[in-house]
């Protein structure tokens, strides 16, 4: 576990201003919400925490370590920052079943065979795919597939496990079976998660925090009873109608 500090972060596109001075610091082990429209900018602040997007201006911290800092030349490569990450799309391997999939990250780290085994046999147990190490993706559900690379961002015992709107692709039964999977793996594993999306029902059912974005800005922050009671602004209001 660990905190993720955003410290007057900025993003910019050539002249194109994307994020505007995020402030925020997540709480070791909470679980948190980056919620918005289209646009707003909440998966660029998710990609810089993995190291797949670079702030423009000023500092990026998971833990103690400062991971981006341009102003100080400090850019710490993804593999080195210790977050597992889960995309929209899944981004399984399709040449590797399941078994490989979920290792992946293992072999890279060089981790022991015997390890290796042990990690993927329990992780597969916690997203409940035991039985299935052998199936080729093409033989999985969309829902099978997306336990997969849940299981692959956990399996290296990430610092943050970061989400990028992780249930688009899935039907609304398969959807309210995955929030409630989802939350109760991270509380057992008691992980930093930062997720994104646009769902108001995600956002709000699974959530310590909610970050709401509009157009690059903070435009509030606090829990899901603070928001719904107390929005900052016109824009949330009208937004969590």
């Amino acid at each position: 576990m660990s905190t993720v500090s955003f410290e007057h972060i900025g993003k910019s596109y050539g002249d194109v201003r994307v994020i505007k001075d995020f402030d925020l610091k997540i709480k070791d082990g909470d679980f948190v919400s980056f919620l918005g429209p289209s646009g707003c900018g909440k998966t660029t602040c998710l990609r810089m925490v993995a190291g797949l997007e670079t702030n423009s201006e000023g500092r990026l911290l998971i833990g103690d370590t400062v991971v981006n800092d341009p102003a100080q030349n400090i850019n710490l490569a993804p593999e080195k920052r210790q977050v597992g990450m889960v995309f929209q799309s899944y981004a399984v391997w399709p040449h590797m079943n399941v078994f490989e999939n979920v290792a992946y990250p293992l072999r890279v780290a060089k981790v022991a065979v015997s390890e290796v085994n042990d990690r993927v046999a329990a992780i597969l147990k916690v997203v409940e795919l035991s039985g299935l190490e052998k199936r080729m993706p093409n033989m999985l559900s969309g829902g099978q597939q997306q336990r997969v690379a849940l299981a692959r961002g956990l399996v290296a015992q990430p610092k943050v496990l970061l989400l990028d709107e992780p249930l688009s692709n899935l039907d609304a039964k398969l959807r309210e079976k995955m929030r409630v999977d989802i939350r109760q793996i991270q509380q057992q594993f008691k992980i930093t998660c930062i997720y994104v999306t646009h769902d108001q029902i995600e956002a709000f059912t699974m959530s310590d925090q909610i970050v709401i974005l509009n157009k690059g800005d903070v435009v509030q922050s606090g829990t899901p009873g603070e928001i719904r009671s107390k929005p900052a602004n016109d824009f949330v209001a009208d937004f969590i109608r």
